[in-house]
Order: C-alpha cells, then sequence, then structure tokens
C-alpha cells in the first residue's frame, strides 16, 4: 500500500487526517476480508467479499454518506494498482455509491451569531482567544483545520489580507473586515504573554502556548452556541455555512463567495444558496401578482369570465 499512500501525499497532496481516514477504510476492510475469505492482500479482493463488508458496516448503523466514503477510498486504491500495473480490472468498477438523503443545515441568524460575539467573553486570555476564533469564522468562512493551521505571518495587516492554506496544500487570500484586524491586533499583546516559545508561530493556541486542536475548537464553539442558539448542531463548519448563507442574502457574488471558500467547484458553494429556497419561494407566492390575484376573492361573475379567458 505504500505507493497508494505515497501518490496520496505526494501527488493528491491530501491533508494527514485524510490519509489516515483512507488508511482506515482499507485497513478495516482487507481485516475483513482476510477474517472471511482468507485473501493476503486487498489485490485479491473480489467484489462479493466487499459488497458483504458494505452490508455489515449498514447493519452497523454506519451512515450512507461514511459507506461511500470509505467505497470511495477503495476505488482510488484499485485504481491506482491499475495504472501500475499491479491489477488489470478494479473489483469496484461495478459499484454504485449508496444513496444518501442530504440534511439541509441550518446556518445561525444574524442575531444568533451576534449576540455570542457581543456578549459572551471575558476579558481574558481563553475569552479573547475564543472571541477571535468565532469572529475569524464568521467574516471569513475558513474550515476549522485552516484556522489551526493560520500563523501570525499569515496576518498581512498593510494589505488587509489574510492568507489561508485549504485543501491540498493551497494558498488563498482572503480580505479582512476592519473589525477582525483590529481584534487580531487586540489579542495578539494577550498571545505575546502566553507564548514563551518564539518558534510557536500558530495563531490561536492553547492557555499553555501550545497549538490547538480540532476537538478543543469544536467544543469551545458549540458550548457559546448553546447558551444562543437552540439549533441542534452548532460547529465550526455551521459558522462557515452560516457566513456564507448571511453574504448571499446581501447580495454577495455567488462566485466571489466560491473564492472566498476556497471551493474548487462551483457546484459546492451553490449548496449553500439551497438554504435560501424556502424563503424564496414565500417571497415569491406573496408577491408575485398572479398569486395575489388568486387569493382574492371572486364573484360568480369574474369566476365565469375567468373560466372562459381561460384563467381560472
Amino acid at each position: 500500500m505504500k505507493k497508494f499512500f505515497d501518490y496520496l501525499t505526494f501527488e493528491k497532496k491530501l491533508s494527514p487526517n485524510t490519509i489516515i481516514a483512507y488508511r482506515n477504510d482499507l485497513e478495516t476492510c482487507f481485516d475483513f476480508c482476510k477474517t472471511e475469505f482468507e485473501i493476503k492482500s486487498l489485490k485479491e479482493a473480489e467484489y462479493s467479499m466487499i459488497r458483504k463488508w458494505i452490508v455489515k458496516l449498514s447493519n452497523e448503523g454506519i451512515s450512507e454518506l461514511s459507506i461511500n466514503r470509505k467505497a470511495s477510498a477503495l476505488k482510488l486504491y484499485y485504481k491506482i494498482l491499475i495504472q501500475i500495473g499491479d491489477i488489470k480490472v478494479s473489483p469496484m468498477q461495478a459499484h454504485k455509491k449508496l444513496k444518501v438523503e442530504k440534511k439541509l443545515i441550518v446556518p445561525f441568524t444574524e442575531e444568533e451569531v451576534n449576540r455570542v460575539i457581543d456578549e459572551a467573553f471575558d476579558d481574558t486570555f481563553e475569552g479573547q482567544r475564543d472571541s477571535l476564533m468565532i469572529e475569524m469564522f464568521y467574516s471569513t468562512g475558513i474550515r476549522r483545520s485552516e484556522l489551526i493551521k493560520l500563523t501570525v505571518d499569515d496576518v498581512y495587516f498593510s494589505k488587509k489580507l489574510i492568507k489561508v492554506q485549504g485543501k491540498r496544500n493551497k494558498d488563498r487570500l482572503i480580505p479582512m473586515l476592519p473589525g477582525l484586524m483590529k481584534k487580531i491586533q487586540s489579542f495578539l499583546e494577550f498571545r505575546d504573554k502566553i507564548v514563551t516559545d518564539k518558534t510557536q508561530t500558530e495563531l490561536f493556541v492553547t492557555s499553555k502556548g501550545k497549538r490547538m486542536n480540532p476537538t478543543l475548537v469544536y467544543r469551545r464553539i458549540r458550548a457559546y452556541f448553546s447558551v444562543a442558539s437552540s439549533k441542534v448542531r452548532k460547529s465550526p463548519h455551521i459558522l462557515r455555512h452560516t457566513f456564507a448563507t448571511h453574504l448571499l442574502n446581501k447580495g454577495a457574488d455567488i462566485n466571489t463567495i466560491k473564492e472566498i471558500l476556497g471551493h474548487f467547484s462551483l457546484a459546492s458553494t451553490q449548496e449553500y444558496a439551497k438554504v435560501r429556497l424556502p424563503k424564496i419561494v414565500q417571497d415569491y407566492q406573496q408577491a408575485h401578482p398572479r398569486e395575489l390575484s388568486h387569493g382574492k376573492e371572486t364573484t360568480p361573475v369574474q369566476k365565469e369570465k375567468a373560466v372562459k379567458r381561460n384563467w381560472y
């Protein structure tokens, strides 16, 4: 499998977490097939074996989305084996993705975000760090992994820009709002008192001056928004959705949002537009002249005329 993971690392430039997930998927599948069918390598696996593994995952309550991700890892693995000549035919060539019911992600309202940003924080290091984290998520729409990797040198105050390293190590520049700039400058005074190791370059650190981890960031966001919002899902990713949705609601161009979010495809950005659909339908029905005319009471004579004109 070494060639495969070298390909993911150096050619596709996937993140370490993604590569770990791929490795776990392949090893889990192999362990199952080895136990059930006594194969010595995933190269020997047949689709009937893999399908039995997929059925097992489903019976264990693994979501269709997760199963599709695992199957995608296998598909890519066999694709690489074909390219390097280790196998001739992929056992996954006839596999079709499981149907996934897409859940509409509900963003926070402007009131909920403002309630947290304006009221939730004390004047301690952690309070100011968490305040900046939420402001950063909401002002830039960056991912949790991108926020954790931000360094002090990634903030260009003179140009009012932040450099963000996204997926596949691709850098992009995001404009800074004046309020975010001011908050970063204020936070750096707190940070300088905490960070004694000058090789520690990350902007966001723990109270011990160490790099933040994904779980801590998630827990902090959830804790603050649990007070301000009754929504079920409260996470950094919901703040990313909120950023995009609020910009769309205010009339921002979807291509601009695509660039800021670091999406490779416009289709990914268009998912955020779905959040606006219920309100768009409601506004349309309430405002369109034809809908208004149909909503009024009509007299028998008006109905008769309407039928004749094929209006009613």
